[in-house]
């Protein structure tokens, strides 16, 4: 069963167990610096069907090319748009909305744009302090709020209503995202992510994550406890939400019918430790907006492992009782 609320927060598990992520890299095409006068805007288009094209976006803030899968409505028009974050690699391996879930099947007949960035792994999608050797510069939050929403808006020919949902590593950066750029999102999602990264247990779980794939943690919001990781914490700016329409979804980790597990497979350790870690964050989430009295719609479920059924699960849920309505669309 479901458990949703506004405001309240519902038991959570106890123990946290943190996974490390490998490191995997991918090569961007890198414009030269003097185009960063010519400022962001579209570079390349790849239609892949009549609804679905790759558009290449240069970012002037990372001096670079950033892809982004857009879905189009099928009737064609103006249309608001949904910022939909991938997880921890960024789809940069393959692993995203578009190749794990029905997220194509289920835009098909909705009246928005849907904007998919690719890349960013293990960035938190946030403006890190420091280059990382790894990986160079890290400017998501830029990119996302200052950038890309304008160059959308133009080439799509939008109605200049915006949303943003993030799942796993994305999840708390989408909100944080709607909390750093007030007024530019109308809705903000976090699905199965930690929307509380302040907490000790949370800065050691990003810290590992982000140090297991040989990237400096540190690099981000500074070490653990600096005042970045406050400031980049849902939970400790939940005022800040206050006029977005907030939803916030996890589950315990222990694997229910919603993961659609195969009969005999092994139980998902990994999952279900990720996911029972940011049911905590989620908990505390909860408990903050309630304190801050910010309307917020909550799901914390049962049963439900860190899976790609759940994260649709809950993208149908947060679209139909949050995004959609705040977005004026079906």
């Amino acid at each position: 069963m479901k458990s949703v609320f506004r405001g309240r927060a519902v038991s959570r598990l106890p123990s946290v167990v943190t996974a490390v992520v490998a490191a995997l890299t991918v090569s961007v095409v890198v414009v030269p610096t003097a185009a960063a006068q010519d400022g962001p805007r579209v570079v390349g288009v790849r239609d892949l069907s009549p609804t679905h094209s790759v558009v290449d976006v240069y970012s002037p803030a990372m001096d670079k090319v950033v892809s982004n899968d857009v879905l189009r409505p099928r009737g064609g028009g103006a249309a608001p748009t949904l910022y939909l974050l991938n997880g921890a690699l960024g789809n940069e391996d393959g692993v995203g909305w578009i190749n794990n879930s029905g997220a194509v099947g289920f835009f098909a007949d909705k009246a928005v744009n849907v904007v998919l960035p690719i890349g960013g792994r293990l960035s938190f999608y946030t403006d890190w302090l420091a280059d990382d050797a790894l990986i160079g510069r890290n400017k998501w939050q830029t990119y996302l709020t200052a950038e890309l929403p304008a160059v959308m808006d133009r080439h799509l020919g939008s109605t200049r209503r915006n949303a943003v949902a993030g799942v796993s590593m994305s999840g708390g950066p989408a909100l944080d995202l709607a909390v750093q750029a007030p007024g530019l999102y109308r809705a903000a999602a976090s699905l199965s992510g930690c929307p509380a990264s302040s907490h000790p247990l949370a800065q050691a779980a990003i810290s590992v994550m982000i140090g297991g794939a040989l990237t400096n943690p540190f690099a981000m919001w500074g070490a653990p406890g600096a005042p970045g990781w406050t400031q980049h914490d849902p939970a400790q700016n939940a005022h800040r939400l206050r006029g977005t329409a907030v939803y916030a979804a996890s589950a315990s980790g222990m694997p229910g019918p919603v993961d659609d597990i195969p009969a005999g497979s092994l139980f998902p350790v990994g999952g279900a430790a990720v996911e029972a870690m940011v049911n905590v964050c989620t908990g505390l989430f909860a408990d903050a907006v309630r304190a801050a009295g910010v309307p917020a719609t909550i799901s914390m479920r049962d049963h439900g492992s860190h899976s790609w059924a759940l994260f649709e699960d809950e993208l149908r849920d947060a679209w139909y009782s949050t995004i959609a309505p705040a977005l004026g669309t079906r």
